[in-house]
């Protein structure tokens, strides 16, 4: 990978960071590289990075780490910023009500200070 963006991941406020300061050094290490990915790559494979379905504009950033399935919830912003919201441990096929709506909240809290 090269050091040119082509998007930016940004980390708003502390939703984010709550959950990223529980997880092994072997699942951050692996959030870094992923967000790394997909701030470089132009084409991003929905392997890692794709549109939640049934949502209006919520996107989710994939990890695999170890047989371990994590998500991290986010939306963009201007196109090419993508504003990164809440994570979680996936453990079921859908992914959680409660983390979608937390997500939305999260948007409208974003979109309000922005």
């Amino acid at each position: 990978m090269s050091d040119i963006k082509v998007r930016t991941i940004l980390i708003f406020k502390e939703y984010f960071s709550d959950f990223y300061k529980k997880q092994s050094l072997k699942v951050r290490e692996k959030i870094i590289w992923t967000f790394r990915l997909i701030e470089q790559i132009e084409h991003v494979p929905e392997e890692y990075l794709k549109h939640l379905e049934g949502t209006d504009g919520l996107y989710e950033i994939k990890i695999k780490q170890g047989g371990n399935s994590f998500r991290i919830l986010c939306f963009f912003d201007k196109g090419r910023l993508i504003v990164v919201g809440n994570g979680f441990q996936k453990k079921s096929q859908k992914t959680p009500k409660d983390e979608i709506t937390k997500a939305y909240k999260i948007r409208e809290e974003y979109e309000k200070e922005n």
